[in-house]
């Protein structure tokens, strides 16, 4: 339940970039869901691989140059994907940090047995 839960949300994070960047658009509802489901296996394979290629360049960068990772990321799920567009390497990094910031905010919600839940401190 928890991974469809986070699929949900990395939609969401995707459907909230196509509406701020006019160079990214999805063909359908189904085509988003899978955009997503790709992006996270994406994400679990090819990143991490890329990650440890361009850590010099990631150091070098202090960290800045994740983006440009993220970016790619979502651009080859694009170019992997009919029926979902990217029109510049710029928004793919806008939608790249979109999806993040999303997921990142969602995470907050979700306990580990995937349950939306409000994370409250404890005294």
């Amino acid at each position: 339940m928890a991974f469809i839960l986070r699929v949900a949300i990395v939609a969401a994070g995707l459907w909230i970039a196509t509406q701020i960047f006019a160079g990214m658009q999805f063909d359908s509802a189904t085509t988003l869901l899978i955009a997503a489901l790709l992006l996270g296996i994406v994400n679990a394979v090819i990143r991490p691989i890329a990650v440890i290629l361009t850590l010099p360049l990631t150091l070098l960068t202090l960290g800045l140059f994740l983006l440009v990772i993220n970016a790619a990321m979502v651009a080859l799920v694009a170019w992997l994907l009919t029926g979902f567009q990217i029109s510049s390497f710029w928004t793919a990094l806008g939608a790249s940090i979109v999806v993040s910031v999303t997921s990142w905010a969602a995470s907050g919600l979700i306990s580990d047995s995937g349950k939306f839940e409000v994370m409250t401190s404890k005294r």
